[in-house]
C-alpha cells in the first residue's frame, strides 16, 4: 500500500504538507506544489483511508516547541505567543526543554516526534552550522525562532539593528566609555546585538576596546559577574549595553554592590524589555522584540514549509524604549 510518506519522499515535501494538499476538507491549493503533489499522489497510486486520515488529523494537529529554559521570561514570552498563534489557526504547541544542551535537544526533539507533531519551532539553533533537522524516519518541517543558523528557516529579530539603537542611544547622550555585557557566543541574537554595538562605536570614531567587554550568558549571575567585572577597573565605563534584561539586572545588583548609583554613576541598557524592568526602582531602558511578530512569522515559515524553494528569513524590527537607567555621563 502506497503510504502518505512515500508520496511525501516522492514529491520532496514534508507529510503535513501532503496531508493537507490531499485533505478534501480543506479549501483546494492550486500552488505549484499542491499541483506536483496531487500528480506524484495520482502515478503513485495513493488511495486516502479516511480512517488513517482521521488518526492523522487528530494526532498531529500539534506544533513541538523547543527552548533552553522556560525560567527564561524571554523564552517563556515567546512560547505564549507561539501557542496563541497556534491556537488561532486550530492547532496546539507542546513545548520541551534542553538547558541549552546539544545533547539534551537532540533527546527533546526525538520525544516531541514521538508524540508525532507536525512540525517544530526551535529557538536553540546555535552557530556556525545547521540545526539538525532530526531522524530521517520523522520528516517533519521545521523553522528557528529568535536564533538563526544562517541556513534554516529562521523568524527572528533584527539583532544588530537593536544593539545599534542602544549603543546609539548612550553615544547620543555623551558615552564614549560604553561597557558591553554580551551573551554566549554560539548565539546569533548575541553576536548581532554585539555587531550593533560595535557598528555604533565605529560610526562615532571610536574603537572597540575589548577590555570593555565582559559576559558569555544570558543569565542573571552572568550578568553580575561581568558587571562586577567592568565596573571594578579604575578606568570603569560611564555606561554599559547589556545584551539581554536578565544580564541587565545583573549588572545593577553589581553596580549596587560597588556603591554606584543608577543612572548618576553608571547609564545602563538591556534588550528584550521583559515586563519586570519597567517596574524595577530604576526603570530599565531596553530594545523592545516583538514576540508577537516573531512567534506569527516562526508558525508561517512550518506552514509554509516547502522544500522546493530556499528557506525564508523573516526579520521583526526592534525598538528603543528609554528610561530612568540612562542619562548623560557624570
Amino acid at each position: 500500500m502506497v503510504t502518505i510518506l512515500d508520496v511525501a519522499r516522492a514529491a520532496g515535501v514534508s507529510k503535513s504538507t501532503v496531508s493537507r494538499v490531499l485533505d478534501e476538507r480543506l479549501p483546494r491549493s492550486n500552488s505549484a506544489t499542491a499541483e506536483r503533489v496531487r500528480r506524484v499522489a495520482a502515478e503513485l497510486g495513493y488511495v486516502r483511508n479516511p480512517h488513517a486520515s482521521e488518526l492523522r488529523r487528530t494526532g498531529t494537529s500539534t506544533v513541538g516547541v523547543v527552548v533552553p529554559r522556560l525560567t527564561d521570561t524571554v523564552m517563556a514570552m515567546l512560547y505564549e505567543e507561539i501557542a496563541a498563534a497556534t491556537t488561532d489557526r486550530g492547532l496546539s504547541a507542546l513545548v520541551a526543554t534542553t538547558e541549552d544542551q546539544p545533547e539534551a535537544e537532540r533527546i527533546a526533539v526525538d520525544n516531541l516526534l514521538q508524540r508525532w507533531v507536525d512540525g517544530l519551532i526551535l529557538t536553540t539553533a546555535r552557530t556556525p552550522g545547521p540545526t539538525p533537522q532530526g531522524p530521517a524516519r520523522y520528516p517533519v518541517p521545521y523553522a528557528l525562532a529568535l536564533r538563526t543558523d544562517g541556513i534554516s528557516a529562521s523568524s527572528i529579530g533584527d539583532d544588530r539593528l537593536g544593539g545599534h539603537l542602544a549603543t546609539r542611544h548612550l553615544l547620543d547622550l555623551g558615552h564614549r566609555r560604553i561597557g558591553l555585557v554580551s551573551g554566549p557566543t554560539y548565539a546569533s541574537s548575541s553576536q548581532g546585538r554585539r555587531d550593533g554595538y560595535q557598528q555604533a562605536l565605529v560610526e562615532a570614531g571610536i574603537s572597540l576596546d575589548e577590555a570593555l567587554v565582559a559576559g558569555n550568558s544570558f543569565s542573571m549571575d552572568a550578568g553580575e559577574a561581568a558587571g562586577r567585572s567592568l565596573l571594578s577597573k579604575s578606568d570603569r565605563p560611564t555606561a554599559i549595553f547589556a545584551v539581554n534584561d536578565n544580564t541587565a539586572i545583573g549588572v545593577m545588583a553589581a553596580a549596587h554592590a560597588l556603591g554606584l548609583r543608577i543612572p548618576e554613576d553608571l547609564s545602563l541598557a538591556g534588550y528584550n524589555d521583559i515586563p519586570v524592568v519597567s517596574r524595577l526602582p530604576v526603570p530599565l531602558t531596553t530594545v523592545r522584540v516583538p514576540f508577537d511578530h516573531i512567534a506569527t512569522g516562526a508558525l508561517e515559515l512550518l506552514l509554509d514549509h516547502d522544500t522546493t524553494h530556499p528557506p525564508r528569513t523573516l526579520v521583526a524590527t526592534p525598538t528603543l524604549i528609554p528610561r530612568s537607567s540612562t542619562t548623560t555621563p557624570p
